[in-house]
């Protein structure tokens, strides 16, 4: 699995958020992470400081983003934390998942039929990026 730092398209990305959980890459119309080995990842000492960092950077409620995970590292999500991430009304347009394993049926229990599965982050932006949406943000986060 490749390191979206190891694409063409990595130049693209306009914002990096860093954290010793994990790596965030913001492009205009997605947002790839990468959660480092062995994270149990959770709504409270993970999520919604990077729903909250990234709500305030987007100005929006995801509703027009696609959240990619490119899970190159092995690390754990707390299933009933999905839940609290519907709590907070945070949405997103798509949610895709880069794995070399299908292992997203749970999550296919929150997300439904905004969640999409490839084996490459390559595909994944390809697919994100024809997608798009209807706004370009990053013209509000230069300003």
């Amino acid at each position: 699995m490749k390191n979206v730092i190891d694409t063409p398209f990595y130049r693209e990305a306009f914002q990096e958020l860093n954290y010793p959980f994990g790596d965030f890459y913001l492009f205009d119309h997605f947002i790839i992470s990468e959660i480092k080995e062995d994270v149990v990842f959770t709504w409270e000492h993970h999520a919604k400081q990077v729903v909250n960092d990234i709500s305030n950077l987007y100005e929006n409620d995801g509703t027009d983003l696609i959240y990619i995970s490119n899970r190159i590292h092995n690390y754990a999500v707390v299933p009933s934390d999905w839940l609290k991430f519907f709590r907070h009304n945070y949405n997103l347009k798509s949610y895709v998942v880069v794995a070399q394993v299908k292992n997203s049926l749970l999550e296919r229990l929150f997300m439904g039929k905004k969640l999409k599965t490839f084996h490459d982050i390559e595909n994944a932006i390809v697919w994100a990026k024809a997608k798009g949406c209807s706004q370009d943000y990053t013209q509000k986060i230069s300003a």
